[in-house]
């Protein structure tokens, strides 16, 4: 007999299997390649941004970003309702505070459409580590950060990595920031 049928060397429940498997890895790139909708806004990130299972509760949505080598910059999207985590200034000076000493510290505010927009940039060695946890020095790191003050509340999204990484990244974030405000 000339006809093989891939079933006498794959049994029927381990095809069904692979094939499932396939098709929800197919799913899956695509669903967390896609667009992020945090507290009313969908963002779009650069397809260079590759979607990661948040690390925490408090984060909508995290990304990495590669660089040179097998340098990774993280970004966090946060929201926590009307008035949560402070204000614009409180979470600029918290973040600036992650460094020993931020260099060549940046700040500034815009409207897009009717939202007011706080974008912040640092960069030097970040202390990378949980608030009141122990810290590990991360030399030549930046911060890339936009504040959006959305009618649910601020929406916080924060890049930290390597230098080079993230200051690649600051076109990608604020056309991305763009696009989701400006209608």
């Amino acid at each position: 007999m000339n006809h093989i049928l891939l079933t006498h060397y794959i049994p029927m429940k381990s095809l069904k299997l692979i094939l499932f498997l396939f098709f929800v890895s197919l799913i899956s790139k695509s669903v967390f390649s896609k667009d992020v909708e945090v507290a009313g806004y969908k963002f779009s990130p650069p397809e260079s941004w590759v979607y990661s299972t948040p690390t925490s509760k408090m984060r909508k949505a995290q990304f990495n970003v590669k660089g040179a080598g097998e340098q990774e910059a993280e970004v966090a999207f946060f929201h926590f309702g009307q008035g949560g985590a402070g204000g614009v200034k409180a979470n600029v000076d918290r973040w600036m505070q992650q460094f020993e000493s931020a260099k060549d510290q940046i700040i500034k505010n815009t409207v897009i459409g009717d939202i007011p927009v706080t974008y912040a940039q640092a960069h030097g060695t970040f202390l990378s580590g949980r608030a009141f946890g122990p810290k590990t020095p991360k030399p030549n790191y930046a911060l890339l950060a936009a504040i959006i003050q959305g009618e649910n509340g601020s929406i916080f999204i924060k890049m930290t990595g390597p230098k080079e990484t993230v200051e690649a990244q600051v076109s990608n974030m604020k056309k991305m920031v763009i696009k989701s405000l400006d209608k």
